[in-house]
């Protein structure tokens, strides 16, 4: 028997400060049955606690105030998978460290459901922070490296802020960010490599047309929002086994600059699973 799944992701821009502004409010009117968050910036009891009642799987970053991602779901976990391997098969460094969260979904018929909650670097292309990109991309290395072994198996997900826009559809001011990071060529590349080499299915893009947009991310300064010159930076990966599961796939915009929770909106699918 199939049944359908919601499954949300959002960078939360820090959770106590979403909390703040009325991410609960959301979270009861769209009711999703899992929510994968990045840039959750608390420590695990905190996030715990606001979401006691949820099976709650949570990587706090080693640098107090940094990144953080966490699985917050209805359905119960049976196995959780924290981090990276560093090429060299040793820890992660403190700054990759809370950035992927991977989590085995026990669905109703006793099927299983991978899903990760991802954040990866966003990097600098300012001269003086080019380690920032040297983090960025071996960050990438590892995220292929397991997007490949994730790719052969059974259904999966990959969500979150990947902090790379992948196409000129996917950014409104595409000429201007050229030399950006987030939108550097090599950047890129990698996905690329993920959609047309290793199988992944953009969800974003396949249901949400040609664009431009829609997108994910504005900054908190000037028009932006209001004048909707944003990054499709947030996204939801699907494997081979799953992408055909997609029901639906949106990006829950706020109906206004006032309304926002945080500066990236969610991106929202339901599966038949």
């Amino acid at each position: 028997m199939s049944r359908v799944l919601t499954l949300a992701t959002a960078n939360v821009n820090g959770i106590r400060a979403a909390v703040r502004r009325g991410i609960d409010d959301w979270i009861s009117h769209r009711t999703p049955d899992v929510l994968l968050l990045q840039e959750v910036r608390a420590p695990d009891d905190l996030v715990r606690e606001h979401f006691d009642g949820w099976h709650v799987a949570h990587q706090a970053s080693a640098l107090k105030g940094r990144a953080g991602v966490a699985v917050v779901s209805r359905l119960p976990l049976a196995a959780v998978r924290a981090g990276l391997p560093a090429a060299d098969g040793g820890a992660e460094a403190d700054v990759d460290s809370g950035r992927w969260l991977e989590a085995d979904l026990t669905l109703p018929d006793g099927g299983a459901l991978t899903v990760v909650s991802a954040y990866l670097h966003s990097g600098s292309a300012a001269p003086g922070q080019e380690h920032t990109l040297r983090a960025k991309y071996a960050h990438l290395d590892r995220v292929t490296d397991r997007l490949a072994e994730l790719a052969t198996g059974g259904p999966a997900v990959v969500a979150g802020d990947v902090n790379v826009a992948h196409r000129e559809v996917d950014i409104a001011n595409w000429k201007g960010n050229l030399k950006s990071s987030g939108f550097l060529p090599a950047e890129r590349a990698y996905l690329d490599r993920w959609f047309d080499e290793l199988g992944w299915t953009d969800l974003g893009r396949a249901h949400g047309g040609d664009g431009p947009g829609p997108y994910t991310w504005w900054t908190w300064r000037g028009q932006a929002f209001d004048n909707d010159k944003g990054w499709r930076i947030d996204y939801q990966l699907a494997n081979p086994a799953l992408a055909d599961r997609a029901v639906k796939v949106e990006v829950d915009r706020a109906p206004s600059y006032a309304a926002r929770w945080s500066d990236h909106a969610p991106v929202i699918a339901t599966y038949d699973v």
